[in-house]
C-alpha cells in the first residue's frame, strides 16, 4: 500500500523552527502534521476569501468619496 504523504524539503528559519520544535514537543503531534495543518488552514482561507470575492463581484463600485459622504448623512461619521 503506497503512503498518500508526498516528501518535500522546506527550510525554516532558525527560529521557526526551534518553535515549530517546541510546539511539536508540547502537543506531541509530528512538525509535519502542524505544517500541514497551517497549510490546509490558510488555503482554505484563501478559498474562502476568493468565494466572497465572486459573490460581490457584480455589485457596484463606490467611491471613497461616496462611501464618506452616506456614512456621514446616516450619522455613521
Amino acid at each position: 500500500m503506497r503512503s498518500l504523504q508526498k516528501r518535500a524539503t522546506v527550510y525554516f528559519e532558525s527560529e521557526l523552527h526551534r518553535v515549530l520544535r517546541i510546539k511539536a514537543a508540547e502537543t506531541d503531534q509530528p512538525i509535519s502534521k502542524i505544517i500541514n495543518d497551517v497549510v490546509r488552514r490558510s488555503l482554505a482561507e484563501d478559498a474562502e476569501d476568493l468565494a466572497a470575492f465572486e459573490q460581490r463581484a457584480k455589485e457596484p463600485n463606490l467611491s471613497f468619496e461616496a462611501v464618506v459622504k452616506d456614512l456621514r448623512k446616516r450619522g455613521k461619521l
